[in-house]
């Protein structure tokens, strides 16, 4: 991720807009749309591994399209074919390592293994926030180039994956009909597990928007470009601890009262960054990547608990599907609000979304007796 800490700035650079860039996030989004749930189904029926493998030549080609690309709809073929490489891993790399604790009766460690698998992932994204953001002195581009080659040299790595024994999906006439069978089981009346995926699914939403407003933020208040890797290599850091961390917090805590939190921590945060706005207020920042540590470990673990193996990346891709159909449908509006208004107002307005919509779903996930 070495383009990260400046991506907005590469982009801006190109010609586009705030709403470009959000639009373009938004396609990204319908690209994963497109496959989760047929990626997740796949994963199930074919095998975690060879799901991964697709997934990753994916990724491969997006990020070579994307080191040349220099305009808007070149940049769509370069996040179209992103979005279908992580289609095809997310869902897929969480059922892999919890069926792979289920196979040696060890799912019990779930929580603290899933926590430090996204740990690690931060950690070297912040190491590569810090390089990123001084490679770019030299060139915004010049990161991109690298993370191709990244990308590419981590391919044995994939390869290298063990395939868990897991169970077979019912043999249905054809794989939508055993899709659709998924999906209504899920959705059932008195199912309270959909209510916790669409809380989930606010909640990655809400993060993800912030994430694609930092970088305005920090030029809007004076930060200096080069001091972007590093705050950006802070906030990952930050998660990172969280999430390595997940299993004691969630032991002290309880589930229940982190679910209640997280509503609580993005929207303190959004409405903190648009009342203080100033140099030292990225602080509350720091709120988004609590609630990025600990989210996914605590919510994943939960689901898990709930659905069987031959369901399970096909619920997990759900997950990610209903969080990728908000911020498609957000997203955009909060980018035309960001060029036609304020940064400020943009921010505002997401708090008010994602208060209304995370206090909604959370209610339902009590009603429901769901946790």
């Amino acid at each position: 991720m070495l383009i990260m800490p400046v991506i907005t700035l590469f982009f801006k650079e190109n010609g586009l807009s705030m709403h470009d860039i959000f639009v373009l996030q938004s396609l990204f989004s319908v690209a994963v749309i497109f496959l989760e749930i047929p990626s997740g189904y796949f994963s199930d029926r074919i095998g975690r591994r060879k799901t991964l493998i697709a997934g990753h030549l994916f990724i491969i080609g997006g990020y070579f399209c994307y080191s040349l690309a220099s305009g808007f709809w070149q940049f769509v073929i370069a996040e179209v074919l992103l979005g279908f490489g992580i289609s095809f891993s997310s869902g897929t790399d969480t059922a892999l390592l919890y069926d792979t604790l289920l196979e040696g009766g060890g799912e019990e460690y779930y929580s603290r293994l899933e926590g430090r698998r996204f740990s690690a992932g931060l950690v070297s994204e912040a190491i590569a926030s810090v390089l990123g953001g001084v490679i770019a002195l030299v060139s915004l581009r010049l990161p991109l180039y690298l993370e191709t080659t990244v990308i590419i040299a981590s391919f044995p790595v994939v390869l290298s994956i063990v395939e868990p024994a897991v169970c077979s999906v019912e043999n249905k006439k054809n794989a939508m009909e055993g899709i659709l069978d998924i999906i209504k089981d899920l959705l059932r009346k008195g199912n309270g597990l959909k209510w916790v995926i669409l809380y989930s699914s606010v909640i990655s939403a809400s993060t993800l928007t912030m994430v694609w407003m930092i970088q305005p933020y920090l030029k809007e208040v004076g930060i200096s470009i080069g001091a972007f890797g590093i705050i950006w290599a802070g906030l990952m850091l930050l998660s990172a601890f969280i999430s390595w961390n997940t299993e004691k917090i969630k032991n002290f805590f309880g589930e229940k009262k982190i679910l209640t939190s997280l509503v609580v921590m993005v929207s303190v945060g959004y409405f903190s960054l648009m009342y203080f706005w100033s140099s030292w207020s990225i602080i509350f920042m720091g709120l988004f990547y609590l609630v990025r540590g600990i989210h996914d470990p605590i919510v994943s673990a939960y689901i898990n608990r709930q659905i069987s193996s031959n369901r399970r990346a096909t619920i997990l891709s759900i997950k990610n599907l209903f969080s990728r159909i908000l911020f498609s449908i957000v997203g955009p509006i909060v980018g035309w609000i960001s060029d036609v208004f304020s940064l400020k107002e943009a921010i505002f307005y997401s708090g008010i979304i994602f208060l209304f919509l995370g206090c909604s779903t959370l209610f339902m996930v009590y009603k429901k007796k769901a946790v």
